[in-house]
């Protein structure tokens, strides 16, 4: 058999339908996807939905599957950490850091809506709320950042998930423990911290640290747990001016306080020992 060299379709591309049935719509599930956009606004004047809904929940969707993606590397990080297998775990966090970049650029998408644009379907929203995105707050729990979560935003099984992550040991928990077996001086305390707690600061930690800072594996580690941070912290100031630009002042949907809530958490590092640090060298 010959083929055309003229041809620009690759061999590897000829549909598999005869062979198996997977088709690139069928793998990915596409009509499934493109059904979950599901709109509750109404325009009064074409009896249609909103326009700007549309993309609002997109975007919101698009966040949950990178929030799933982030925790599935992270997880994927903690397990590599425990084999002591400190470079793949590095690259799967430089993998997080690309992530992070796109998610925040998403914002700029989502500030072309307009707050009149937005207007137009926020009062649709009722009682939903970005504070209730379970992946989040699993997040924040993976990361040490253990907050105090009402259960009666979420369902039993939701909260169910969150208190299995808030009772888990952190990525910083996974460092640390990696770090002791290779025989840098982490203090019991902080070997034998409460997981459910948030992550503090320790003095005797920061010694250790500073004092292994010029093995190279080791640094370059710090240094993408620090760029791990920076990212989130990021994310959060940028989702904070996106509400402040939408809603101004205004309260947020489900009853938050909005924009002065969201910067409260600002510039509250998850790996505090590494930006405390800096001023030691």
């Amino acid at each position: 058999m010959t083929t055309d060299p003229t041809d620009p379709t690759p061999a590897a591309a000829v549909p598999r339908d005869a062979a198996d049935g997977m088709t690139y719509g069928s793998y990915l599930e596409i009509d499934a996807l493109l059904s979950l956009q599901k709109h509750r606004s109404v325009d009064p004047d074409t009896g249609l939905p909103e326009h700007d809904e549309t993309l609002f929940i997109i975007i919101h969707q698009v966040y949950e599957l990178w929030f799933k993606q982030i925790l599935h590397e992270l997880d994927h990080t903690v397990a590599l950490l425990d084999r002591d297998e400190v470079a793949a775990a590095r690259h799967h966090l430089k993998r997080v850091l690309k992530i992070l970049k796109t998610v925040v650029g998403q914002i700029d998408v989502l500030e072309t809506m307009t707050p009149a644009e937005f207007a137009s379907f926020r009062s649709f929203l009722a009682n939903a709320s970005g504070f209730q995105s379970v992946q989040f707050r699993e997040l924040e729990s993976l990361l040490g950042i253990k907050n105090r979560v009402l259960a009666e935003w979420f369902d039993d099984a939701q909260a169910t998930r969150i208190t299995a992550r808030h009772e888990a040991p952190t990525l910083w928990d996974a460092v640390v423990r990696h770090w002791s077996r290779q025989g840098v001086a982490v203090p019991a305390e902080v070997l034998e911290r409460d997981v459910r707690e948030p992550i503090a600061e320790h003095p005797g930690l920061q010694d250790a640290i500073v004092e292994h800072y010029a093995d190279e594996a080791f640094a370059n580690l710090c240094e993408t747990l620090t760029d791990l941070d920076e990212g989130l912290q990021e994310w959060r100031y940028r989702h904070v001016m996106m509400v402040r630009r939408t809603i101004g002042t205004k309260p947020g949907t489900g009853g938050s306080d909005g924009a002065s809530y969201l910067a409260t958490t600002l510039f509250q590092p998850a790996f505090p020992d590494l930006w405390s640090i800096r001023t030691r060298f």
